[in-house]
Formats: C-alpha cells, structure tokens, sequence
C-alpha cells in the first residue's frame, strides 16, 4: 500500500491505559502580558487578574457586575430596548445583520446593562458597558439606557455609576449615534443639578464618543490599571501629528500623570474603593448602611467586607 494511503494510528485512545488524554479546551489561561499559565477556574475566582503580574484580563459584564453589587440587591432595568436600522445602513454587510449576528454571540440585546442595586448597602444606579457586544459601540440605545441611569438616580435619590469600556459612537447610526453626546451629558447635568454623585469608572478601552462625553463628567473619574483612554487611538494620532508618542501615551498611568483622572484602582479593591468614595461624598443612604459582608460565589476569598 502506498504511503499516502496507509492509516495513520490515532493519536489519543482514551480507552486504553497509558495512552495520551487531551486536555479539556479552556482549563487554563495564559496571561498575555507575563505569559504566566492559571486555571482559569482560579483566574476567575481572582477577578481574572494575573496573581503574577496583576494584569487585568478582559471581564465578562456579568462577572463585573457579581463582583461589585451586593448579592440579590441588583434589579437590570431596560431589559427590551433594541437597535433598529433607522438609516437602512449596509457597508460589507447589512446593519441588521452585524445586530443578530452580536445579539447570538453575546446573549444581549444591545451593548449596555442598566440597573439599580447597592455596593456595601449604598443604593446606586448603575449602568456597564458589554464591550462583548460591537466592541461596546454607543448607539441610540446605549445612549438612552446610558441617560436612564442618571435620570433613575435622580428619581430614586441614590448615586451614580457608570463603568464605561467602548470603541465609541457607532457609525452605523451616523449623527444618531452622536447624538447620544448631548443626550447622555444633558441626563449627567440634572444630576449634577439634584446634587447627587456620579462616578465614572473607565476600562480598557473607553474611547471616541464615549470619553468625549458622560465618561469624563464624572464627579470622580476612576480607571483601572493600563486602560486605554482617549477620543482618538494612539496610531491614528500618531500618523497625524507625525511624531513618536510619549511611552505609555493615553494609558491610565500617563493621564493620572498629567491630571486627566483622579485614581488608579485595581479591581480587586474596586469594590471597597467605590464603596468608601460613596460615603465620602455623602451618597443618599450611604449614612445609614453598615459595612457587609461579601460572600457572592463569583469573588469568594477576594473580598470580605469594607474596613472603612
């Protein structure tokens, strides 16, 4: 027999001793800044920061979300709103067809998760970006479910927080798309107004449309560590301008450097960090709530409470 046609012996045969056992697909995971191996098991357990380097892996909204409102206190609002095709957009492919195609893979219905809950007992309404769904692109709806977080904050007298990771306005939408500028900081301006807090919490990325408006309008501006930040990308400021870039250009630790946010926090402390911030700022409620415990299955042995 030839041998391009001879049957090549299987590799693995499960069923008989000593022979080689695959490993099940997504056991481990390999930082991709130290190039430390992690059961993933215990990365997430860990907020999916590398115990080695403490590089901050891309998080799942609904992880983040475990791991900052207190356990059975979080109500999602808004849970219907969905993108339409208003301008009939067609590039490579149909506008409606990149919504389904996110919609199927990310399990949501568009790219932001509004809701109401309480970090440490401090009732907050709260908005995250789900970077899973076009890159967290701000359309019409993000930008609507954006503006009810602070216009439900207003309404219930609690404080608000947005965690923001995004590419920016999305371009499907054309200027309906950017109108959620004006919309989102005119919602931000009547809580201002009600003298009520908002924190902005910026992720990597937050970009484009979404740093030009509510996300920089914060109260407190908070990042978490090497996020990039900024309207423009470094590559594309940098064919413009002709010029090299500083090292470490629109990262959170050149803008904390240069005045641009107020504190660098890891997300292992972001909890108690967010926490104690609400109460210094006299956050509705945050006089009356006592320091609890926290024992949610997501974060067990990472946070224990709030020492403040």
């Amino acid at each position: 027999m030839a041998w391009w046609r001879r049957k090549k012996p299987a590799l693995e045969q499960p069923n008989k001793p000593g022979t080689k056992t695959s490993v099940p697909p997504g056991l481990w995971s390999k930082c991709e800044s130290c190039g430390e191996i992690t059961y993933t098991e215990e990365l997430v357990q860990n907020l999916r920061v590398c115990p080695v380097c403490a590089h901050h892996h891309v998080m799942p909204t609904d992880e983040r979300i475990a791991s900052l409102i207190d356990e059975d206190s979080w109500t999602e609002h808004d849970i219907d709103l969905t993108s339409g095709d208003p301008l009939g957009f067609e590039d490579s492919k149909r506008y409606s067809d990149r919504i389904a195609a996110a919609k199927h893979k990310s399990g949501r219905l568009d790219a932001f998760v509004s809701g109401t809950g309480t970090i440490d007992g401090v009732p907050v309404s709260a908005g995250f970006f789900a970077f899973e769904f076009m890159g967290g692109s701000m359309g019409s709806v993000v930008g609507e479910k954006c503006a009810r977080v602070f216009e439900r904050a207003v309404e219930q007298n609690r404080a608000a927080l947005v965690f923001s990771a995004s590419g920016g306005a999305r371009m499907q939408e054309g200027i309906l798309s950017l109108m959620q500028m004006a919309k989102t900081s005119a919602a931000r301006a009547r809580l201002r107004e009600a003298g009520l807090p908002y924190i902005s919490v910026l992720l990597h990325p937050t970009t484009g449309g979404v740093a030009a408006s509510f996300a920089f309008l914060g109260d407190l501006i908070l990042a978490e560590p090497r996020a990039l930040i900024g309207f423009a990308g470094p590559r594309v400021i940098q064919q413009t301008i002709g010029q090299e870039l500083p090292e470490g250009f629109q990262r959170s630790e050149f803008l904390i450097e240069h005045g641009m946010i107020d504190r660098i926090v890891s997300r292992l402390e972001m909890r108690e960090q967010l926490a104690a911030l609400l109460r210094l700022l006299g956050s509705p409620g945050a006089g009356d709530a006592a320091p609890q415990p926290r024992t949610s299955p997501a974060t067990s042995g990472v946070f224990r409470g709030v020492g403040n």
